[in-house]
């Protein structure tokens, strides 16, 4: 019976899950609000609709491990290493000022040091797994603004365990030493796994390939991903940080490709019922009986999370328009804050009315993050741009550098300076072609300054910074960021400073084509489509269709803005010239003349090839060179290598002619 009460449950959930998420999908809102909104439907606050609720919440706690153990699988620990700036600068300023923002004000409400803390904790987590699902599907993850927020939620989720840790000593029930004796536990267990990643897992992952069972290598991955969390639990961490620690472990080595695509199905299955189980926590009844309370709990966390990731950016030197991106990015109440209130309320740090006021608001904070990350890049570039908020700018070392414009004239200029700018600065450099850089990477400008490299620091979207580099005068502009609103906000500024500039624009994807080429780009580069186009271009000349014939075509999908590649048909044969009907029906054989031919030494005339074979010989290499229209005075040599076309049979009758000497 209890099984089927299970399955009852997880049936409704589904169904009313994906008819939400459809629903919302039709009107363009992110599936997350549709989970959550699931949720608050299906249960006990809403429609009553599950009975099963603690299994749920723990296929939820699964999704979770599995988002974490994803996330660690594609960061690597090297990755971690060099973002330790970022994780542990950034993420602990965050996290200090938000708690001590967050505790001022707390106190003034309730009176009480230890729960206005205890508050403090609880705003200053933010949403690991809505944050990273949701700059994973708009391709952001690899920006400024992504890359911080990534390092400032790596720590905030590794603040996690010393925030339990502390619960007890503010309800009273332990101590300083006890505090400190598990604390050391948990670093014992973090050293030991990141010792396991160099040494211990890629040799036992090597072992398991070679069995060349993918099932034994599934069941590995699942066992090393609710091991090492488990393990991680017992010593005082959390699950999610342990699984977080377990992709690490297995990103070191080289088989985390198939590790990812074999773990991927059931992240994207159980991660779900994580936003539903949240959905689910929420009292409706208290909500509405509450709405102006709730709704001013709202705005000071967002006010409190916005002002202390402004304030860590900007202590750090990051710039401006960054800053208010990533603070606006990170504004919501994290997954793991709510297994803190309910751990604080079994232990008597908060009571269970305020508890039902944090879990309100934030909720509904994790149900407006989607829209907010959707117009934040349009509302951080208009703050960055008043006029008041620019002496925040705090690069000004870089910023007002100036560029020699009298000598720029006719040269490149190349926004961004990753491995795309990197490469083409290396060749235009070669060939002696001017170019300068902007960059919005504060270490990136420094480093490459050091170096040589006509480098600057500044915001391509401000028009400021592109006259800076003499757009007016340059010959050709490239977009090589990963930013999709700022590389469409550059191409439209630079289009209306310079009619004649040539803009050249590299995107992620295809949907991003149109819309640089309505704002003015001359040449959009889509590396999904550019990919296929090299594909098909070797597949077509390992068939010897002429160069000449796959040229045309790819040039006709570039000006097309790659609309035949997004048909479901390509109608190829009103794209390829009619010669190539022809001279796909020729057969070429190449043919090498051995040294014992009976061949060697005479001529075409001698030998009436053409007459005995019924073939025709096009072409003769011979010493590393090819002679085309071959005379009928042309003498055979050991290794000429001679290229027929005909039919099989006249193909089959010159190679025996030209090898043994007789048909």
């Amino acid at each position: 019976m209890h099984t089927l009460v299970f399955l009852k449950s997880l049936v409704i959930i589904l169904g009313i899950s994906a008819a939400v998420v459809f629903l919302l999908h039709r009107i363009r809102v992110p599936s997350i609000v549709g989970f959550l909104l699931a949720g608050m439907l299906l249960g006990p606050y809403g429609f009553h609709l599950l009975e099963e609720t603690e299994t749920i919440q723990t296929f939820a706690e699964i999704g979770v491990i599995l988002l974490l153990f994803t996330i660690g699988l594609e960061f690597s620990l090297s990755k971690f290493l060099r973002m330790r700036l970022e994780v542990f600068g950034i993420g602990g300023l965050y996290v200090l000022i938000t708690i001590a923002l967050t505790t001022l004000v707390a106190y003034q409400w309730l009176n009480s040091l230890d729960t206005a803390i205890f508050i403090g904790f609880l705003v200053a987590l933010s949403s690991t797994a809505i944050v990273m699902k949701l700059l994973s599907e708009r391709a952001e993850l690899d920006t400024l603004h992504g890359r911080f927020s990534l390092g400032i939620l790596i720590f905030q989720d590794l603040c996690v365990v010393p925030f339990m840790l502390f619960i007890p000593i503010m309800s009273g029930e332990g101590g300083v030493i006890e505090l400190i004796i598990t604390f050391g536990k948990a670093l014992a267990i973090v050293a030991i796994v990141l010792f396991s990643a160099r040494w211990i897992v890629p040799k036992l992952l090597h072992q398991i390939v070679h069995t060349r069972s993918r099932e034994l290598f599934v069941i590995t991955i699942l066992i090393l991903c609710f091991g090492i969390a488990f393990i991680t639990s017992e010593f005082g961490l959390s699950l999610a940080l342990g699984a977080f620690l377990a992709g690490l472990v297995i990103s070191e080595s080289e088989y985390v490709h198939e590790a990812t695509s074999a773990i991927l199905p059931f992240k994207d299955s159980f991660n779900g019922l994580f936003f539903i189980s949240v959905g689910m926590l929420m009292d409706t009844t208290f909500f509405i009986n509450n709405l102006q309370l709730v709704a001013t709990f709202v705005i000071t966390i967002f006010l409190i999370k916005f002002i202390s990731g402004f304030l860590s950016m900007y202590l750090m030197k990051r710039p401006l328009r960054t800053s208010i991106h990533t603070s606006m990015n990170l504004a919501q109440v994290g997954e793991f804050s709510f297994v803190l209130a309910v751990a604080g309320v079994s232990a008597g740090v908060i009571s269970n009315n305020v508890y039902q006021e944090f879990l309100s608001a934030s909720v509904l904070t994790m149900l407006f993050t989607p829209f907010i990350i959707q117009f934040s890049p349009f509302l951080s570039d208009r703050l960055s741009s008043y006029k008041l908020l620019q002496p925040l700018e705090r690069n000004k070392e870089l910023l007002s550098t100036e560029v020699s414009t009298e000598t720029l004239k006719d040269h490149v200029i190349i926004i961004g300076f990753g491995l795309n700018g990197r490469n083409l600065a290396r060749v235009l450099k070669e060939i002696n072609i001017p170019y300068v850089i902007l960059e919005l990477n504060i270490e990136t400008v420094r480093e490459m300054r050091k170096q040589g490299e006509p480098i600057y620091y500044g915001d391509g979207t401000k028009i400021d910074a592109l006259r800076r580099l003499g757009v007016k005068t340059a010959k050709i502009l490239v977009v090589v960021i990963s930013d999709a609103a700022s590389c469409r906000q550059i191409v439209q500024a630079a289009r209306k400073e310079n009619p004649k500039l040539f803009i050249i624009a590299r995107t992620r994807y295809v949907v991003e084509v149109e819309d640089l080429f309505r704002l003015g780009a001359d040449s959009v580069i889509p590396e999904e489509f550019e990919t296929s186009i090299e594909i098909f271009s070797r597949v077509l000349e390992h068939y010897k269709v002429p160069g000449k014939v796959i040229s045309d075509f790819v040039d006709t999908i570039r000006r097309d803005g790659y609309k035949l590649l997004r048909q479901r048909e390509i109608p190829i044969r009103r794209y390829l010239p009619e010669e190539y009907a022809i001279l796909s029906t020729l057969n070429i054989e190449k043919i090498t003349i051995p040294a014992d031919s009976p061949v060697v030494g005479k001529s075409l005339k001698e030998l009436a090839f053409r007459t005995k074979t019924g073939a025709t010989i096009i072409a003769v290499e011979r010493n590393g060179q090819t002679q085309i229209s071959v005379a009928p005075d042309f003498s055979f040599q050991p290794g000429d290598t001679v290229f027929v076309t005909g039919s099989e049979e006249g193909i089959k009758k010159a190679t025996t002619y030209l090898i043994r000497g007789n048909i």
